[in-house]
């Protein structure tokens, strides 16, 4: 085990709550102070509003929807089809689902195209004969669904290359009934080296292939009206490009964590999300044991580096199972049975999942809760 590394520019006097009676622990935790700071940051990173299509699987919130409103922000990307179900019922106008549908998905997407007739769905492909079923399906209907081509970046989790086999498909999106192709979709979210110009040169050897494939497309005569592109580390980068049809996409952003907090130091991003623990049980020097098991906190990161605290920033972790978390640290003898601590997480997107709703605090004081409205996989669709 190793000793946790301190996020850049977070300090305990950051993730005080005043009043933390009002929250059983485990809970999620929201501090809106410093998630205003980053949907502002991600604004004026892309360029304006209009350059923004953030991922709403990372928070999958209501009222984060409307502050993307209110900024202008109206195309987003999510994962699910409850997220984008959320979305519409927002009123968000663009929503892309970055998932290829099949199966009981693809009727699913259907009906969410008819109930929401006021919003633009889209969604990915990747294959061929998932290009047909969802052509079928959307023209039996009298419907015409805009399909982006998902392309792979180099993570080979899904997408066709960028070669004559993914303009093939191109080829077979643009002319299927049913379909009209809405461009390209990037997702280089394997792009997480900690030196910065290492990472902003494989970014964009990337980018150069992508655009030298879209601009073969041009050529033979297809419409590539929008390119969405862009995981966290990639993100600043990419939006120095200047491409007009670029759309970023990131999602982490909004609320940060302690992995990309330390992978990515030269980002003005803070982590604005943590988990309230209290300590359940002193068994040892310099021992204690949290109620935060991985049923509070996703545990897809290694075993030692889950969390990070704010207010014991030495603080190791030594066993984490369902229900209990055992740190040790040197600070340790200053903490009671039933001292609350904020632990952010490592990896921001899966803890979310696993709760229920949020408390909100701003100023230091809990002010509102927010239910992680799409944390099911379906809503009413």
């Amino acid at each position: 085990m190793t000793t946790q590394a301190t996020p850049f520019e977070a300090t305990a006097s950051q993730y005080a709550i005043s009043n933390t009676a009002e929250i059983f622990s485990p809970g999620l935790v929201i501090f809106r102070d410093l998630l205003e700071h980053n949907l502002e940051w991600m604004v004026r990173i892309a360029g304006g509003p209009e350059f923004l299509r953030p991922h709403a699987k990372t928070h999958k919130i209501r009222e984060i929807v409307r502050m993307w409103l209110a900024r202008g922000v109206t195309s987003h990307k999510c994962a699910t089809i409850a997220e984008a179900e959320m979305l519409a019922l927002e009123k968000a106008t663009d929503i892309m689902i970055a998932y290829q549908m099949v199966g009981p998905n693809i009727s699913r997407l259907i009906q969410l195209i008819e109930k929401f007739p006021e919003a633009q769905f889209s969604t990915l492909i990747d294959h061929p004969v998932a290009a047909e079923m969802l052509g079928q399906a959307a023209a039996t209907c009298g419907l015409v669904v805009d399909v982006w081509l998902d392309l792979n970046p180099g993570m080979n989790r899904t997408g066709v290359h960028p070669d004559q086999k993914g303009s093939d498909l191109y080829e077979l999106i643009s002319t299927t009934a049913g379909l009209r192709a809405a461009g390209l979709h990037w997702y280089d979210g394997h792009h997480r080296q900690s030196d910065v110009d290492e990472r902003r040169a494989q970014v964009l050897l990337g980018w150069e292939q992508l655009i030298k494939f879209r601009d073969g497309l041009l050529l033979d005569g297809f419409l590539v009206p929008s390119i969405v592109a862009a995981g966290t580390g990639s993100f600043p980068i990419l939006a120095q490009t200047g491409e007009p049809s670029l759309e970023l996409s990131p999602g982490t952003t909004v609320f940060f964590d302690a992995d990309v907090a330390e992978r990515f130091p030269e980002m003005p991003f803070v982590p604005a999300l943590g988990i309230l623990t209290r300590v359940v049980s002193l068994h040892g020097e310099n021992r204690l044991t949290l109620d935060v098991g991985h049923k509070s906190c996703a545990a897809d990161q290694p075993a030692g580096k889950r969390l990070w605290f704010p207010d014991i920033p030495d603080a190791v972790e030594l066993q984490h199972t369902e229900e209990h978390l055992v740190i040790e640290s040197s600070m340790a003898a200053g903490f009671t049975l039933g001292s609350a601590l904020i632990a952010i997480p490592r990896h921001v997107c899966p803890a979310v999942a696993v709760h229920q709703a949020a408390h909100v605090v701003s100023k230091n004081h809990v002010v509102d809760t927010w239910q992680i409205a799409a944390r099911d996989r379906k809503l009413t669709v």
